[in-house]
């Protein structure tokens, strides 16, 4: 029987072992043993094999499919495979029997199972993608030689786009001293940026990790260190939560709340710029908890129509009062509201011709 023969038959001959009542670590097969020997001369041939020790005959059988006689044998102690020969020869002479031993394939497929989920973690996949990859390229093969090509097509996929987008979501540095110093990014100007590279980027989780950790340097990267101390497997998520908690504002989602519903339109603010203030203090609100996420669109629009004083005329044009039931997304409500104010600088200009600058030119001289 041949090493590919032997790896394939291997979940056969533990379930041998198991209807047997055998722990595999106790047991080993003999191959090409003849069908006139004796239990009692198959045993002492066998322990022959000093490493061995006592052993017993279990089972035998033919395999039909190689036409291989077996011997299923069980020591009383677990047997270390370095201490055992790969042949066996038979006392009363004759072609050596081969010995394979159960606990090489048990360990051997238990130590690449955990090789194989451990990557996987590393790397942010599941199983089931693998599994999902191998049908598609291999529908008929299972073996450990076309799941490491699927693990390692997988990972290609993966790593590609990882490497195309390493500077795009490179994160600006961020220490937690404050004031900010010059060249370093703010609490809130940082998280945002993590945030959104923690949930766009497709690389994985140790990535990740490893992005967060190298935008932070002195007492921020102290905080990061001592989460790591506690828990070496820490999401990239909690630690963000952690620098937040250690230098963020103090103020509760219910706060932070209020002083949304506060907000108003500025003297000369454009709607638009409004906006993106409604929804900068609405995503910190969200974050703590302060509001459902989804209440988001309705509490927008509210406190957009609210607080807009200087854009009255906009607010009637878009008909966002008549719209609060179904309200829209902030990015449609944002180029909507950017397209109006296009419109309104269209018209403005076009009113504003060069004519009519001279006609009221002329009217100011001839009254003086």
């Amino acid at each position: 029987m041949t090493a590919q023969k032997e790896s394939q038959f291997a979940p056969e001959l533990c379930s041998w072992c198991s209807k047997a009542g055998i722990d595999p670590n106790r047991a080993f097969v003999l191959h090409d043993v003849p069908t006139d020997f004796d239990l009692s001369d198959i045993e002492e041939t066998a322990q022959s094999v000093k490493a061995f020790g006592r052993v017993k005959v279990r089972d035998r059988l033919t395999d039909t499919q190689t036409g291989d006689n077996l011997v299923l044998c069980e020591c009383r102690q677990d047997i270390q495979p370095d201490r055992i020969p790969p042949h066996v020869q038979p006392l009363n002479g004759g072609p050596a029997w081969k010995i394979f031993l159960l606990t090489e394939s048990v360990r051997s497929a238990d130590d690449f199972s955990a090789k194989l989920k451990k990557l996987m973690v590393e790397e942010g996949k599941t199983i089931d993608d693998v599994t999902a990859l191998l049908s598609i390229t291999t529908p008929q093969e299972n073996s450990p030689e076309a799941i490491i090509r699927a693990v390692g097509d997988l990972l290609a996929k993966t790593m590609q786009p990882t490497s195309e987008n390493t500077v795009s979501r490179r994160l600006r540095t961020f220490s937690g001293h404050s004031p900010t110093p010059a060249g370093e990014e703010s609490l809130d100007s940082w998280v945002e940026q993590a945030r959104l590279m923690i949930e766009e980027c497709d690389c994985s989780e140790r990535e990740k990790r490893r992005r967060v950790i190298e935008s932070l340097k002195g007492p921020a990267l102290e905080i990061i260190q001592a989460v790591r101390g506690d828990n070496p497997d820490a999401s990239p998520e909690s630690y963000v939560e952690a620098l937040e908690s250690a230098f963020g504002s103090l103020e509760t989602g219910e706060d932070l709340y209020v002083a949304f519903r506060s907000l108003g339109q500025l003297r000369g603010e454009k709607l638009s710029d409004f906006l993106r203030r409604l929804e900068h203090s609405l995503t910190k609100v969200v974050q703590r908890g302060g509001l459902p996420s989804h209440r988001v669109d309705r509490a927008r629009i509210d406190q957009l129509i609210r607080g807009a004083t200087e854009s009255e005329m906009m607010l009637l044009q878009l008909r966002l009062r008549e719209r609060k039931e179904e309200p829209p997304t902030f990015p449609r409500l944002l180029s909507e509201i950017r397209e109006e104010e296009d419109h309104a600088r269209v018209r403005y200009e076009s009113n504003t011709t060069p004519s009519s600058l001279i006609t009221k030119q002329t009217g100011v001289v001839g009254h003086v």
